[in-house]
C-alpha cells in the first residue's frame, strides 16, 4: 500500500481515524445527556447537535480534502472545537471535575484504543462500553 501522507486526498471519512472517534463522541455524548441531563434542558440538544455537527463537519473537511487540505484540517478543527466547549460548559456550571489530559480518567480512556491487538472496532465497543457502564454519575463528582 503507497504511503497516503499526513492526510490521505481520498474523500473515504469512514476510514479517518478522526471519524471513527467522532462516532465514539456522538454516541457516548447521547448516552451521557439521556442518563444525566434534563431532556427538556436546552444544554441537551446543543450537546448532541455539537456531536452530530462534529462528525458532520469531519465527513465535510473529507470529502473537500479532494480539492483543499486546509478546508479538511479547518472542518476538523471546528468539529474538535464545539465538542470540548459544550463539555467543559457543563462540567463548569455543574461545578464538576475536568479531567487533566494526564489525569487517570483521561488516560485509561485513551489507553483503550492503545491495546494490543486493538483494532478500531474493538476500540470503538470498548470505549461504548465504558460510557454506558461508567458508574461515575454528576453527583459522586462534587
Amino acid at each position: 500500500m503507497p504511503d497516503e501522507g499526513f492526510i490521505p486526498g481520498t474523500g473515504n471519512y469512514h476510514a479517518l481515524l478522526s471519524y471513527q472517534k467522532s462516532l465514539i463522541i456522538y454516541d457516548g455524548t447521547v448516552i451521557f445527556c439521556r442518563r444525566f441531563m434534563n431532556k427538556l434542558d436546552r444544554t441537551y440538544d446543543q450537546m448532541i447537535q455539537a456531536a452530530r455537527s462534529g462528525k458532520r463537519n469531519i465527513i465535510e473537511g473529507s470529502k473537500a480534502s479532494l480539492t483543499s487540505s486546509e478546508t479538511e484540517i479547518k472542518l476538523t478543527n471546528v468539529a474538535r472545537a464545539s465538542l470540548e466547549e459544550d463539555y467543559k460548559d457543563y462540567l463548569r456550571s455543574g461545578k464538576l471535575k475536568l479531567w487533566g489530559r494526564d489525569g487517570k480518567e483521561a488516560v485509561f480512556t485513551r489507553d483503550l484504543s492503545r491495546k494490543p491487538g486493538g483494532i478500531r472496532e474493538k476500540m470503538y465497543d470498548a470505549r461504548k462500553n465504558y460510557i454506558q457502564h461508567s458508574r461515575c454519575s454528576p453527583k459522586s463528582q462534587k
